[in-house]
């Protein structure tokens, strides 16, 4: 983690796995392509994401082969209590606000929401509401900034779509408080 405790691009894909491998039991391959998957389509190609090895979470015992070895002979892997967790913790990681890495981990945290206990779904849901309100009020104290210094139609007009979206999650997030709640 990084030193404000939000999680690092290495945490991100460590989150995906484990969630993954939470829901069901599944080959090491099929793991990998999941993983990779869904962080590319999240966030693009990323070496820096794609970097690290799932045989990694079998070695530091957050999963176990329940059929096989590993990678090597594509081996059912199953996530160990620690693996369990260490899930939970990353799930309930703070997010830094404005970054391809955080739209990655919210959808990770919305993806595997369900393996979180009710109150804390409710707790999460709450905490990325706080999380896209903050992120709104730094964008509306920019627009304001910007537009008593005169910045360009297109930077405000920018700034306004932002703001919209950031509305528009919040609106988004409450609905799902009260689903939750």
């Amino acid at each position: 983690m990084f030193p404000d405790l939000t999680l690092t691009p290495k945490e991100s894909v460590r989150l995906c796995a484990l969630g993954l491998v939470a829901e069901k039991a599944r080959r090491y391959s099929d793991l990998a392509g999941r993983t990779r998957q869904f962080i590319s389509r999240m966030v693009g190609p990323s070496l820096d994401l794609m970097g690290s090895s799932i045989e990694l979470l079998r070695y530091e015992g957050l999963v176990e082969a329940v059929d096989g070895k590993g990678m090597e002979d594509d081996a059912l892997l199953a996530i160990t209590e620690t693996g369990q967790k260490e899930l939970i913790t990353l799930l309930t990681a703070p997010l830094r606000s404005g970054s391809d890495l955080t739209r990655l981990l919210v959808a990770l945290k919305l993806r595997f929401l369900h393996l979180l206990p009710i109150d804390e779904q409710a707790e999460q849901a709450a905490i990325l509401s706080d999380a896209v309100t903050t992120d709104r009020t730094r964008l509306m104290d920019l627009k304001r900034q910007e537009a008593e210094s005169g910045s360009s139609a297109p930077l405000i007009s920018w700034l306004e779509l932002e703001i919209s979206q950031a509305e528009a999650r919040i609106s988004w997030l409450a609905d799902l408080s009260r689903k939750l709640g």
